[in-house]
């Protein structure tokens, strides 16, 4: 990314997530996410990532946990307010909080409201400052969409995991076709453009996976998928049949990619 498209790609963004309400001068609000949005700012959103980490909590984290006996060493990816390890770090483990956001409210200097520490780490998914297979698992949050390059996203991670780790992708937003995915990036910054003046797109971020794309990474990464799809309730398991009586695309879902290279 180069820096004059980061800095504006951290302005915007910035802008975009104060409008939105996001952060709190209160602990307590750090300390309750995802289970509970304390701000009632983006409860919905929040309900949604609530579900989703109770899910990998059970369905990828216990599991790891059992077979690894001992703490695991965790890389979060676009660790935002490092709530996530937080709670990584309750359940005993070693997290990295990494992202390139370092707002006080809403970036990685927000971790401060912790009562456990980690370190946390500024910097960019395609420069990681990690040397050798030091990590049994990472996590892209609600991140790995940011990318501009996926391969190289990928490839840059697989330096950092041990041969037995694996890389998880959460609360991305994955579509059967390309072709809808591009859709949603453009209304979203046509929305963008309305709402604050600004499309923010200053890096060109591909936003979303559809599921050629997922076969192609695997072929040309080595690396093996497993695809879970958490439950979010039957509201959002009806989106794409009221979509399309509505004439709509269809909406994304939110997988979570369990991927391990070969």
């Amino acid at each position: 990314m180069e820096s004059c498209a980061r800095r504006q790609f951290l302005r915007d963004y910035a802008a975009i997530r104060l409008a939105e309400g996001r952060g709190s001068e209160d602990s307590a609000y750090y300390r309750a996410l995802p289970y509970r949005d304390l701000s009632g700012n983006n409860a919905g959103q929040w309900s949604i990532r609530g579900r989703t980490y109770r899910y990998f909590e059970q369905r990828i984290l216990a599991p790891l946990e059992r077979a690894a006996h001992r703490p695991l060493d965790i890389l979060d990816l676009g660790a935002g307010t490092g709530w996530l390890s937080y709670r990584l770090a309750l359940r005993g483990h070693l997290p990295v909080a990494l992202d390139i956001f370092t707002d006080p409210k809403d970036g990685l200097r927000a971790a401060r409201h912790y009562d456990r520490q980690f370190p946390c780490v500024e910097a960019e998914f395609d420069r990681l400052p990690i040397t050798g297979g030091a990590f049994d698992l990472a996590i892209y949050n609600a991140s790995f969409h940011y990318s501009e390059d996926y391969r190289r996203t990928l490839a840059e991670v697989r330096k950092c995991l041990r041969p037995s780790g694996c890389v998880v992708i959460m609360d991305s937003p994955v579509y059967r076709r390309y072709e809808d995915g591009v859709r949603m990036v453009e209304e979203r910054h046509s929305s963008f453009q309305k709402q604050y003046g600004f499309r923010s797109d200053a890096i060109a971020s591909r936003e979303f996976f559809d599921e050629p794309l997922l076969g192609e990474l695997s072929r040309d990464l080595r690396i093996n998928w497993r695809i879970l799809r958490p439950w979010y309730g039957w509201n959002w398991w009806s989106r794409p049949i009221r979509a399309k009586l509505a004439g709509r695309r269809p909406p994304s879902r939110f997988w979570i990619l369990l991927g391990r290279f070969q």
